[in-house]
């Protein structure tokens, strides 16, 4: 009894954890990298932990090198006291896109207002990321690189359209996944719970079987 009782509690902290996975599910997806002038633009930048239920907190930079220079030139900042933009060239210009309500980000996307043709060059976002562990910290350093094209009239091609739907293949397949091992978590811990009533209807029925015996003994000793 002791050992089903271990199981299905096994089983419930494994369930609760998938459960857990099943909301914070993310996906790394690379962004589009055309834009076109005087529209609106995200420059997708997603970092996804690769141990979810460890807590942590990171802190983001974004960086710009212009189409035919040689030097990057930080953007954008995003920690604990919100977003910073860094360079004139972006000022009112950029939106933060990304995880909203945590420190723990792993969506550091912007988004580009009013883009012009001086916005075409290479992005690079970096994420400094703190997991905290029981006894210690650890610290991670993770960049995305983007290379942006503006152009004046939108023509979306073959890889834009096959990132966007392997990005709705790959949520949609974890999504399934995790189901599918919900599903086979619930039903073995409503199996183990069966079975751990069985085991304890076993020892009542025997504990009383044997207290009968017992009864019956002492009544024929007493004759």
């Amino acid at each position: 009894m002791a050992a089903a009782s271990a199981h299905f509690l096994l089983l419930s902290l494994l369930c609760s954890l998938l459960v857990y996975q099943c909301h914070g599910a993310c996906a790394e997806v690379d962004s589009d990298t055309e834009a076109v002038a005087g529209k609106g633009f995200k420059l997708g930048c997603i970092s996804c932990k690769r141990r979810s239920e460890v807590d942590g907190a990171a802190t983001v930079e974004w960086y710009f090198r212009p189409r035919g220079e040689a030097d990057f030139a930080r953007i954008y900042t995003y920690n604990e006291d919100g977003p910073t933009i860094e360079h004139e060239h972006f000022m009112d210009r950029v939106d933060w896109n990304g995880s909203k309500r945590s420190n723990d980000i792993q969506d550091a996307s912007i988004y580009l207002l009013n883009v012009t043709f001086n916005d075409s060059g290479t992005y690079q976002c970096f994420f400094h990321r703190i997991l905290f562990y029981t006894s210690y910290e650890y610290n991670t350093m993770v960049s995305k690189v983007v290379h942006l094209n503006v152009v004046a009239k939108a023509t979306r091609g073959t890889a834009s359209i096959v990132s966007e739907v392997m990005m709705y293949v790959s949520i949609i397949g974890l999504q399934v996944w995790l189901l599918i091992e919900m599903i086979y978590c619930y039903r073995k811990i409503a199996a183990a719970g069966e079975e751990a009533l069985r085991e304890a209807a076993n020892a009542e029925y025997l504990a009383i079987a044997s207290e009968s015996k017992d009864n019956c003994a002492g009544v024929q000793v007493g004759e």
